[in-house]
């Protein structure tokens, strides 16, 4: 049986990596109806700090030098921003649209990557990025209503700026992936983000009550392992090469909505689900040379 490319390991590993972080956009949700989207991302990353802070000190890891904790302060800043903008949209619009909207970031950081790393993009990766953003436009038919409310318009717009801070974390996170191990980019993910939150804790913070403790540190570890994959995955391929399988967020999301919250899907998200799958598997069809990690991992 012939070995299967180190391109396409990294981006099942990915695949994987995104369908558990949209189980945490659940618990997420969930908890930023309850608490708000800033309770939600504090705690979710005073939780995540501890758990990687164990796993990272059981390892024997060091703290970083100067250029990888630059890169660990710049994407956490970024990412930080992108996940409090997202869970207070996500808060207000169903999942399956919030996710649809932040689809932006993979087309904005497949041409970053050209900007900012030198990759070449692919013509089955453009390809790739094209029928899935036809799926987007499929679901954005079907989603968009006439009468919809200034919450969810609201919700909406802060899902689409928080598309836009992600597709720069995912190019740093393709650098960060470089020189750093899965686990130290995760703990400095928590890390950095908790500590922008914290100088508004004294009059914007307020402890989970005692049912959603469990949610809390449920979605820490689940938001510790996908930036695990994904760092892992990042290490091995190129950025143009893992970022459509974002796409496949929709399939989950869509999934747990209805499963969590009794979403609705439409003939329009089934349709543009088929799309981003598909755009997904035309993106990766072609073996790429993989990219080692300078970290050995």
């Amino acid at each position: 049986m012939p070995a299967i490319p180190v391109s396409t390991r990294a981006f099942l590993v990915a695949g994987l990596g995104i369908a558990v972080y949209t189980v945490m956009d659940t618990l997420m949700k969930q908890i930023s109806i309850e608490s708000g989207a800033y309770n939600a991302v504090l705690w979710r990353s005073v939780a995540g700090t501890i758990l990687c802070t164990v796993l990272f000190v059981a390892r024997g890891k060091r703290w970083p030098g100067g250029p990888a904790l630059r890169l660990h302060v710049a994407r956490g800043s970024a990412a930080g921003a992108s996940v409090l903008l997202f869970f207070w949209g996500l808060a207000r619009v169903p999942m399956a649209q919030g996710v649809a909207l932040t689809f932006l970031a993979p087309l904005i950081a497949l041409f970053l990557a050209a900007l900012t790393l030198g990759e070449r993009i692919r013509r089955s990766a453009i390809l790739g990025s094209l029928v899935a953003s036809a799926g987007v436009l499929a679901i954005a038919a079907g989603e968009v209503q006439a009468d919809a409310s200034t919450q969810a318009v609201l919700g909406s717009l802060a899902c689409v700026a928080a598309s836009v801070l992600y597709a720069g974390s995912l190019i740093l996170l393709r650098r960060q992936a470089q020189v750093a191990d899965p686990i130290e980019v995760a703990l400095f993910a928590s890390l950095v983000i908790g500590g922008l939150m914290l100088p508004a804790a004294p009059w914007a913070a307020s402890l989970p009550a005692a049912h959603q403790w469990v949610p809390v540190i449920a979605a820490a570890t689940l938001g510790t392992i996908s930036a695990m994959s994904l760092a892992w995955a990042y290490a091995r391929a190129e950025a143009q090469i893992l970022a459509p399988v974002e796409y496949s967020a929709f399939v989950w999301a869509a999934a747990m909505g209805w499963l969590a919250f009794g979403e609705t899907v439409s003939s329009y998200t089934l349709t543009g689900a088929a799309l981003i799958v598909a755009g997904c598997v035309v993106a990766v069809r072609r073996r790429v040379p993989a990219v080692q990690s300078e970290a050995g991992v």
